[in-house]
Parts: C-alpha cells; structure tokens; sequence
C-alpha cells in the first residue's frame, strides 16, 4: 500500500512554492500555479493535484517547459488571445480570463483563445471562477494524443476535456466536467506509479485488444466516453483548440509526463457569456430546470460532489509520500 503523507494547506503550498523558486518560475506564475493545484487536491482530483507538479519542474529543468514564460494577452474584438509562450496553463488561463471578462461585459461574450500551452489542469476551474463573476462559461482543451478515432488503434486525439459552469442566484455553480475518455489519463499515470492495475474497459493496448495493465494502456489507446460519438467529439476539440489558436494537434504534442522532446504546444478555448445580454431573468429561468431535476429522488446537480468535498476538506491534504518527497528534494536543490 503506498505511503500517505498529511500537510496542511499552507505547509503544502510553501513546499511547492520552494520547488517552482528552485526552477526558476517568477512568483506570480508560480502562485497560480501552486493554488490550481492545491485546489484540486482539496476537490477531491488528485491526478491533476501536486502529484503533476514534480513532472512540470522537471520539464522546466530540461527546458521542455519555459519556467520564465509571462503569458500575454491581446483583445481584437469578442475574442482574447494569449501566448502562453510554452510556459504553465494556470497564469495563461488566469491572464485570460482576467482580459475576457471585462471584454464579455463590453460585447456580451467573450472567446478566448490560447495557444503554445502545457496541461490544462482541472477544465472545470475556470469556468467555475467565471461563473461566480456571473457568466455562463464553456472550456475546451486539446492534449498529447491518448486516444484514437473511432475505428482505429493509432492515437491522433488528446482526452480533451470538456467544462461548462452556470451561476446561480443562491449556492454554488452548476458545474460540469468531464474528459472525453472514459477516464482521465492521468489516472493510468498514477495507476503506473503505483504498480497497480487498471479497471479493464479504461484503454486498449497497442493492438486494439483491452487491457489492465497501465504500461500497456500508454502505449495503447484510451477509450473514448460514448464510443464513436466520444471520438467525434475529440476531434471537434482538437479543431476549435488546436485550430484556432495555431497550436499544436494531440498527435504532435509533447507529452505532459515525459522531461525530455518537445514542448506540448497544445491549445485551450473557453467561452463566456453575459447572461443579461440575451434574456430577461435568464438564471431564474435555469433555477426551473434545475428544481425539476432535483425533485427526482437520487438526482444531485453536477458538481455537487466537488463542492462537498471542498467543504469537507478542513485545508489538510492527504498526499503520496513520494510526491512530497520529490518535492523536497527539488526545493532542497
């Protein structure tokens, strides 16, 4: 059984604070950063929480990632675009968003396209932060290929997630987010490291045939979430990630693991919208669809999980022992 390590939020964030200084990250970005991930782990998402930090320092000690990347944003209209210049996803999607909002309350939308990124962490933080500034938000991401079209064995698609939040007049958004595989990859990375099986039914080894074993998954193909309409949906992020921001396409992405090759390059897109702008009473009119599904026994809106465990989490983190670790030693470096 792996070993578990417990920190408060705090020790946990001046840790990772310390190992980002270690490799050179300006403190702005490298606070971002840090709270994504520590956000994630408070969530209840592990696989995209600290344990991704230690391969991002060592992407920016072989030069993979630009550790001294200030991203820039640029507003021409509706629509923001920012350089992530290779560097981190969170200060381009902070830098984003920070420009994005003040152009959807100017126009009644806003889309905001990134370019030359890394790992888009948690889809559903974004649109989560953008609807407690009462947007309506989608988030579109496209990744090192996983995954491969429908009736194929090579992977071309990343697993590419999906995220849409509402605001609401009283509580928490509604907030949906989901990979366009079955599951998230980043689940066999852990699976790996921890020397364990997969469930079968989560990818296929390189031969098409599903496999268990994690090391044959990554050589393999992740299965798409809803089969051939999964895969369809894959590619349309691909498009509107890749596409339109000049990015790199899944199959000639880096990987987000490996500390050596090129830099991912992938593209994000994200989408707000000023409800005000297109109906009256437009989330009074989202509270009666949301009642009419919560009347039903066994039904909860999506996100409500996430949010519970948030209130469950009394700011301590229960971490592998390995990654606060690898931590140390690169702080220590």
């Amino acid at each position: 059984m792996s070993q578990t390590t417990i920190l408060a939020r705090e020790q946990a964030r001046e840790l990772a604070m310390e190992a980002m200084r270690a490799r050179g990250f300006p403190e702005r970005e490298a606070a971002i950063t840090v709270e994504a991930l520590l956000d994630a782990e408070r969530d209840g998402l592990p696989s995209h929480g600290l344990s991704r930090l230690p391969f991002y320092l060592d992407q920016a000690a072989s030069g993979k990632v630009n550790a001294g990347a200030i991203p820039r944003a640029e507003a021409d209209g509706a629509v923001v675009r920012v350089d992530a210049d290779h560097g981190l996803a969170f200060p381009a999607i902070a830098s984003g968003l920070d420009a994005g909002f003040e152009v959807a309350r100017q126009q009644g939308l806003c889309a905001i396209s990134i370019g030359r990124s890394h790992h888009f962490g948690v889809a559903g933080a974004p649109v989560e932060r953008a609807a407690r500034e009462g947007f309506m938000a989608l988030a579109f991401s496209n990744a090192p290929s996983a995954m491969a079209p429908w009736g194929g064995h090579k992977p071309l698609y990343g697993t590419n997630p999906i995220a849409f939040a509402c605001p609401r007049p009283e509580g928490e958004p509604m907030l949906l987010d989901l990979s366009l595989s079955k599951v998230a990859r980043g689940k066999v990375m852990l699976a790996r490291k921890a020397g364990k099986p997969i469930p079968e039914g989560w990818a296929v080894g390189p031969d098409g045939a599903p496999t268990t074993d994690p090391e044959t998954a990554i050589q393999g193909s992740m299965v798409p979430a809803g089969d051939a309409k999964g895969a369809a949906l894959a590619m349309m992020v691909e498009l509107l990630c890749a596409g339109l921001s000049g990015s790199r396409f899944g199959f000639e992405a880096g990987s987000f693991f490996e500390a050596q090759g090129e830099p991912p390059g992938v593209g994000h897109l994200m989408l707000l919208f000023d409800v005000d702008r297109f109906a009256p009473d437009v989330l009074a009119r989202c509270e009666v669809l949301f009642a009419a599904m919560l009347e039903q026994p066994g039904v909860r809106l999506p996100g409500d999980r996430r949010h519970q465990l948030r209130r469950q989490s009394h700011d301590r983190l229960t971490l592998p022992t390995a990654v606060v670790d690898d931590l140390t030693a690169i702080a220590a470096s």
